[in-house]
């Protein structure tokens, strides 16, 4: 599986972006999908996931109510749109797909995509 994040970009503080995460190569509609994201001289660190059918969502304490992910499986894509953006969120986002199922933990993951910087001016 090939994951391609885009939609990255320089925003305000308070402005949306959404983010798309295309998968090639072999469909993911049986794979829960996850966003992270890494900020300059930080760890990568767990953002959102949702299972395979879209029906369960998890996001971090730090994104809950401002940020969803969602997908749709007949266009192998996943989204994360993101409201209310605050300059902690500016990082490279990146998409991941867990195989197995779902989950919080970068670990879990076998399928990395190469990131969209997100950066968000106060």
């Amino acid at each position: 599986v090939q994951l391609q994040a885009s939609g990255g970009g320089l925003v305000q503080a308070g402005d949306s972006l959404r983010l798309s995460c295309a998968a090639s190569g072999r469909t993911i509609s049986t794979y829960g999908m996850g966003w992270f994201r890494q900020a300059p001289g930080k760890e990568r660190e767990f953002v959102a996931a949702i299972n395979w059918s879209g029906g369960s969502t998890y996001y971090s304490d730090s994104v809950t109510d401002r940020f969803a992910i969602s997908r749709d499986n007949a266009k192998n894509t996943v989204y994360l749109q993101m409201n209310s953006l605050k300059p902690e969120d500016t990082a490279v986002y990146y998409c991941a797909a867990n195989p197995p199922g779902w989950g919080t933990q970068a670990k879990q993951y076998a399928y990395w995509g190469q990131g969209t910087l997100v950066t968000v001016s106060s």
